[in-house]
């Protein structure tokens, strides 16, 4: 562990009960409304390095008054505490602690993988909660987790991946992103084509990976550091991720719980992305945001974006980077990036709205889910907006912007 970070954040208070019972069919949460999520259950993914603040967020949820009953997944929770370890179960050889009651309607359990086993437990008692939170590990790749909840049926079926949420230590990051322990470099074999390509740039940490995932990012104690140091903080968490909400908070209390860390829907629609922000890609070596713009699109073009994408996501390649005119070249070109999570939106000549969300190699496409105030964002709209966040993507939207346009004009 790096000892320039202190993990001194307190458990929340457990009380042992017995079994909970359990209820066939749950009611319906705020988050479970739309169509697309009637009978699921959300769970928002929180993840930071070491001493960010997540166990403190989590203890400042379940205390504050926002009318969920919220079941909390913490990982390894029990071995960094002095409390009377819950009664632990084995199930399929990992162990997944029985279920706590932590007061306001919430329960809570602590685990020693990513948290599935547990999902799968907890389903068993549905009905007792309408929303879960995952805090994973200090050292947990939240691009390795997310995937789950699209791939795998069972948990695909019962509930739906509402958003990641990371938190930033901002006395402690800028050290963490420059000057990264060896247990914090992302080790290559997770890099997906490092067996295709070899990076040689800058050192990849733990820490770029959990910003470049987010979907909202907190920035986290911001009493220690100076104003002027915050807005350094900020530019350099901007540079790996400008697609993301970022708000700054101190002792992980966020005056509103809603829409930061709950109801985030941020794989439903993207009405509240701000695609108008510029990454600073020439500030942070390793990972940097791109945005790309497009005119309205017919339903036709749909399937070429969808090409497009599994050339990026699969095969690493840029595809016709030149225009195919006067002798240019028009030929994919294999570059050295990785893309960890790409979000877009796509309005089609006939009014209707599709979104993009990916997480590594795993996409979709789809209709959005237009709340009120999408419809209203909508009309300020008139073109199709994709960001990119990844490394190896360049100082320059160029390329990207290229190449997406030569690609749809293709027939």
């Amino acid at each position: 562990m790096n000892p320039n970070i202190e993990d001194d954040e307190a458990p929340p208070d457990l009380i042992d009960v017995s079994t909970l019972p359990t209820t066939a069919d749950p009611p319906l949460s705020k988050c479970t409304e739309g169509p697309e999520h009637r009978g699921r259950v959300p769970i928002t993914l929180v993840t930071g390095y070491l001493g960010a603040g997540k166990t403190t967020l989590l203890n400042y949820i379940l205390t504050e008054k926002h009318g969920k009953k919220i079941a909390v997944i913490m990982n390894e929770f029990g071995d960094t505490t002095d409390i009377e370890k819950p009664l632990t179960v084995n199930q399929g050889g990992q162990e997944v602690t029985e279920w706590m009651e932590v007061g306001n309607g919430c329960i809570c359990c602590s685990v020693k993988d990513s948290g599935v086993m547990a999902i799968e437990s907890l389903m068993e008692r549905r009905g007792n909660f309408d929303y879960i939170l995952l805090e994973t590990t200090g050292l947990a790749d939240p691009g390795n987790i997310a995937p789950l909840f699209w791939v795998d049926d069972n948990l695909g079926s019962s509930i739906y991946l509402d958003g990641i949420v990371t938190l930033v230590d901002a006395k402690n990051i800028l050290h963490l992103l420059d000057e990264p322990a060896p247990e914090e470099i992302v080790p290559e074999q997770d890099q997906h084509h490092a067996d295709e390509h070899e990076h040689k740039g800058p050192a990849l940490s733990m820490a770029h990976m959990q910003i470049s995932h987010a979907d909202v990012i907190i920035l986290n104690k911001a009493d220690l550091v100076s104003p002027a140091e915050l807005e350094t903080v900020k530019d350099r968490v901007t540079a790996i991720n400008s697609a993301a909400k970022l708000h700054v908070t101190d002792h992980g209390k966020t005056p509103q719980i809603e829409g930061i860390v709950l109801d985030l829907h941020a794989y439903d629609h993207l009405g509240d992305v701000d695609f108008g922000r510029k990454g600073h890609s020439h500030i942070d070596p390793a990972i940097s945001t791109i945005k790309i713009t497009h005119p309205p699109i017919t339903h036709q073009k749909v399937p070429r974006i969808d090409a497009w994408l599994r050339s990026l996501l699969w095969e690493y390649t840029l595809p016709s980077t030149g225009d195919g005119k006067n002798g240019t070249d028009s030929k994919a070109q294999a570059l050295d990036f990785e893309i960890h999570r790409l979000k877009g939106i796509l309005f089609l000549d006939d009014g209707t709205t599709k979104i993009i969300q990916a997480v590594r190699d795993i996409f979709e496409i789809r209709d959005m889910e237009r709340t009120e105030s999408d419809a209203s964002k909508a009309q300020l709209m008139d073109e199709c907006k994709i960001a990119l966040i990844g490394r190896g993507l360049g100082q320059s939207a160029t390329p990207w912007q290229r190449s997406f346009d030569t690609f749809l004009e293709q027939e």
